[in-house]
């Protein structure tokens, strides 16, 4: 009997874990089943493992685990079934039968590409049209929050006794006039991630032609000087523009042009008009409140940091449980979006010396806590977990080293009762420790690790952040042994 064989592609809203978890699920439950498979995966390295068009036409069926718009171009007859990506790191099996059962060929009627089973019609969700866009982001966020970071540390000037008496560069030497100008390639770097960020989303749902007019328009949203204003409209702003670039070009790819200037369409007349429309819609009518409704906000939160002590603690608290909630959800999605969001938007406005960071140093202090806290309760409790509960906790402190709070998803989906409170109590305490100890995070990975590997500013240096998040490490670890069932 010949081998049945299966290709898919996996692809999730960052690019970053569920990708290569969802490809490594279904590449293993198919070796397991005795098919010839293969799986690509588009992450936020590029393509990998790449489906040749051979690979394409021997398959019996095409299972696409993905989040994000990919091209459906070369499945065009093939029996596709597409579903999300953590459908495929949940059961894999169980998608591998309903797959060859229920799978339709690609380009028949009731078909289509949107985020879901082929034959329905719903489409990727707000969440993953932004994490889409944060994907994007993310290395320059961190590039330029290093080089930011790294320059300022020659920014404080010193008198002869070391203390510091004023922050600047000393443009008279060459190491201060070298420092400087990184500073400026770091603001940089800051002020394109918004309008960059815009793009990817508006891209996330409408396509190529959708990214010229969002990033302008997330420009102009955040020029304070265009609009006449205090302050730009951040973040929230970006969010606005792209939402109403991406469904303004669905609208306008959904008329039908005459053939003589379809070519010419998603190039020259879907950017002008969109860019157009947008642009005045931001410049006449959301620009100015967006900006003074964003400048109230932070205004606001620095005030309650600055004049309240334990602000920065219940802040922190409230971000890590999201984090460790439902990891890489809606309410992790929310905290780490709130997160960068403050962050960018503070440091535009104040400069790094302004700039709020309790927010974003939550979140990384509580994004690795629920897969480390696995591991380490594998290792302190070993007769509560059985054999296969120690490889995937293996797994999972690979994952959780790296900051990738994912890691966890397994044990939260097998004992969700016992689990769930235990990663936010554990990151819950990570983030308010961060957060009331004065860490601030710039740049890196959010573990352990980042004290390392990123730059961190602490009261104490390296030791701080190790002690904020091993603490929910370690707590998360302390009710899993507890509460979690002797294995037989």
């Amino acid at each position: 009997m010949e081998q049945k064989k299966i290709v898919g592609v996996t692809a999730c809203s960052a690019g970053i874990a569920h990708t290569y978890m969802a490809a490594e699920s279904l590449e293993k439950a198919g070796e397991e089943k005795g098919y010839d498979i293969k799986i690509e995966t588009q992450g936020s390295i590029g393509v990998e493992n790449e489906l040749s068009q051979k690979d394409i036409e021997e398959a019996d069926i095409v299972i696409l685990a993905v989040e994000i718009n990919i091209d459906m171009s070369r499945f065009f007859g093939k029996r596709v079934m597409r579903v999300r990506a953590s459908e495929a790191i949940r059961n894999p099996d169980a998608l591998i039968e309903t797959a060859f059962k229920e799978a339709n060929p690609y380009g028949e009627k009731g078909t289509q590409a949107g985020i879901a089973k082929m034959g329905k019609t719903e489409e990727g969700g707000f969440f993953q049209h932004i994490m889409a866009g944060i994907s994007y982001m993310i290395p320059m966020v961190i590039a330029s929050g290093l080089i930011l970071a790294i320059a300022n540390v020659y920014a404080f000037q010193r008198d002869e006794a070391g203390r510091i008496i004023e922050w600047g560069f000393d443009k008279t030497t060459m190491m201060g006039e070298l420092m400087s100008n990184l500073f400026d390639v770091g603001q940089v770097g800051f002020l394109l991630m918004i309008p960059l960020f815009a793009g990817f989303v508006a891209n996330s749902i409408a396509g190529k032609p959708a990214i010229a007019a969002a990033m302008i328009g997330t420009y102009i949203a955040n020029d304070a000087e265009m609009l006449g204003a205090d302050a730009g409209g951040g973040f929230l702003a970006a969010i606005l523009v792209a939402f109403a670039t991406g469904y303004f070009v669905k609208l306008m790819k959904k008329i039908p042009y005459p053939k003589i200037i379809q070519p010419i369409v998603p190039i020259m007349i879907i950017p002008l008009v969109s860019t157009l429309v947008i642009s005045i819609f931001v410049l006449y009518v959301i620009g100015n409140p967006m900006a003074s409704m964003m400048d109230g906000l932070y205004e606001g939160l620095t005030t309650l940091n600055e004049n309240y002590a334990a602000a920065p603690v219940l802040i922190g608290v409230i971000i890590g449980a999201m984090i460790g909630f439902d990891l890489g959800g809606p309410f992790n999605k929310t905290a780490l979006v709130f997160g960068t969001a403050v962050f960018t938007d503070t440091i535009a406005k104040y400069g790094i010396e302004g700039a709020n960071f309790v927010p974003q140093t939550a979140t990384q202090a509580a994004i690795s806590v629920a897969p480390l806290g696995i591991w380490l309760a594998s290792i302190i409790f070993k007769k509560k977990f059985s054999p296969t509960e120690k490889v995937s906790a293996n797994s999972a402190f690979g994952m959780g080293i790296v900051g990738v709070t994912e890691g966890a998803i397994p044990f939260a989906a097998q004992d969700p009762v016992r689990m769930i409170p235990a990663f936010v109590a554990g990151s819950a305490v990570a983030g308010g420790l961060a957060s009331g100890l004065g860490i601030k995070f710039y740049g890196g990975i959010g573990s352990p690790l980042g004290t390392f590997v990123g730059y961190i500013e602490q009261p104490i240096p390296f030791v701080t952040w190790i002690f904020s998040v091993l603490m929910g490490v370690l707590v998360t670890a302390l009710i899993i042994g507890f509460t979690k069932k002797r294995v037989d």
